[in-house]
């Protein structure tokens, strides 16, 4: 399994616009993915809710676990953009 952790990007953390983006990606690539805090056990990120529950914020790192390492650079990218910019 290949992991990576990143900060969160956007300026209000994971909440619905960059939550449904990234489980957008998840959900389309077909391997599992899961997303939490550094030490916790982390959420199916293909799941909005679940991705949106975790409560974190800008700045905060969270830690992306997938078995297919296109796919995590794909997650790792969306995690660390400002998806609340307006050209994001």
């Amino acid at each position: 399994m290949a992991s990576r952790v990143v900060k969160v990007g956007s300026a209000q953390g994971l909440h619905a616009r960059p939550a449904t983006l990234i489980s957008q990606a998840a959900a389309e690539a077909g391997s599992t993915v899961t997303l939490g805090r550094p030490g916790d056990e982390g959420v199916d990120a293909a799941s909005v809710l679940l991705l949106m529950t975790l409560g974190v914020g800008n700045g905060e790192e969270v830690e992306i676990v997938t078995d297919d390492e296109a796919l995590l650079e794909k997650i790792v990218e969306l995690v660390e953009t400002d998806l609340d910019a307006e050209d994001a």
